[in-house]
Parts: C-alpha cells; structure tokens; sequence
C-alpha cells in the first residue's frame, strides 16, 4: 500500500473529488481525517471507510475560519498524532457570469474557499510539518487557471492564485523537506460540474465542456484522486512546486 502509516486530512471531502480522495487513501492505507461543511456527506465517507476496514474520522470545518482550520488541524493530530500529508481541495463553483455582472459577494466567495482556504491550510499544517521534517500539500485548482474560459473570471482568478501559491509555497518549504503541489483537473463529473453550467440544460453544457477536451471526455473524482495519490506517496519523493494538469489536453 502506497500510503501506509500515513496521516491524511483533505478538504472537501463529502463528495466529488474530496471523497474520491479519502477513499482512495483510506485504502492504500493513510488514517483520514474527512473534513467538510456537509455532516451527513463527510459521515458517510468515514463510514464506507471503516465498513472497508479503514482508518477514518469526520471533522466538520468552514475553511474560510481561521478557527476551524486551526481545530482541524488539532484534531487530526490528537486523533494520529501526527499529519503527513494534507489536500486543500475544497472549492466552489461558478457558472458563466460577465465580469460587470459579478457581485462582490460572489468574487469574495470564491476567492475566501478557492485561495484563502489554501493559505489557512497551510498556515495551521506547516508548523507540525517542519517539526517533523517532512510533509505533503496538495492544493487542488483548475485547468481554469491555466486556459481561461470567458464568463468565469473570478473562478479562474482564484485557480490562478492557487497554483502560484503552490509554487511559491514549494520554495519556501522546500529546505524544510515539505513537498507541494497542485492539481488542475478539467471540467470533471461531479456533483458540482451543475455548478458551473448554471441556468444551461446540463446535457448541452456538458458537450460543449466534452467538444473542448482534447481526449472526448470528462474528468472523473477517480481521475483526480489518483493524480493525488501519486503525489502523495514516496513515489513523487523528487516532486515539488509543480502543477499536474489532469485535463485530457485542455491545457496545451
């Protein structure tokens, strides 16, 4: 098992891509902390995890809380003692808005889960880390931050954000023997790809997603979750500070 002894704590976890996740380390042998706002979503992947025989607990946090991500975090360790790894993947969508029709509530929205939520992750997880010596980030953003598409200019300003965090994170963390990178899926099946095609007829808004995708598909949580996992293991030991692009060609 690729992560055995290991402690995980993901974001956004209840669903999509999160549970995808902390299912696939769950069984490659992490301890997982499922962190999520959903209580019902992120119980039921602690349960299916132990229903399997793993190792599980949930934490109910708002990543936008300095508060909460501070308690997660606590929690996490009192539970494993000790935190290898950690995936800031919660996120919010947004569907196809003109830029002079976006409020600021939306754009604060977006950028409080999408990039502050990463910047708390990181804060509250980087001290144990360094007293470790050794650690993993993962940061979830978007194929959004590398192509924009019209019409999700704020979503796409916060992935941006993401993924240079991630890089400027790498470098600082790096003499600390901490390892950080992000993941930039495509438009992925989920139960928040609605989320982005908004008012459309969700069949036609996911072809037109499809008919830009070099590979003729969607991502899949599956998908994802295993670019996760090898960054996450020993395997990627050498890997820092870069963005992996699972995104069938949409990014060249």
């Amino acid at each position: 098992m690729k992560l055995e002894g290991k402690v995980a704590l993901i974001t956004g976890a209840s669903s999509g891509m999160g549970r995808a996740m902390a299912l696939l380390f769950a069984k490659e042998g992490a301890k997982v902390s499922v962190v999520d706002v959903s209580t019902a979503g992120g119980q039921e992947v602690v349960d299916l995890i132990k229903r399997d025989g793993g190792i599980a607990q949930f934490i109910n946090a708002d990543v936008t809380k300095a508060s909460d991500v501070e308690q997660m975090t606590k929690v996490t360790v009192n539970a494993y003692t000790k935190l290898d790894i950690l995936v800031n993947n919660a996120g919010v969508p947004m569907k196809f808005t003109p830029i002079d029709e976006v409020d600021e509530e939306l754009w604060d929205k977006i950028m409080a889960v999408n990039v502050k939520g990463i910047f708390l992750g990181c804060k509250y997880a980087v001290p144990l880390m360094k007293k470790q010596g050794r650690g993993v980030i993962i940061n979830t953003a978007s194929i959004a931050g590398v192509r924009a598409r019209p019409g999700l200019n704020a979503y796409c300003a916060s992935k941006g954000g993401a993924i240079l965090l991630t890089k400027a994170v790498a470098i600082e963390l790096a003499p600390y023997g901490i390892r950080v990178n992000s993941i930039s899926p495509v438009a992925t099946d989920t139960p928040m790809l609605p989320g982005f095609i908004g008012d459309r007829d969700l069949e036609e808004g996911r072809k037109a997603f499809i008919a830009t995708i070099p590979l003729g598909r969607l991502a899949t949580a599956e998908d994802v979750a295993y670019a996760a996992l090898y960054l996450a293991s020993d395997e990627a030991s050498m890997v820092t500070g870069i963005n992996l692009e699972v995104a069938g060609g949409r990014g060249i």
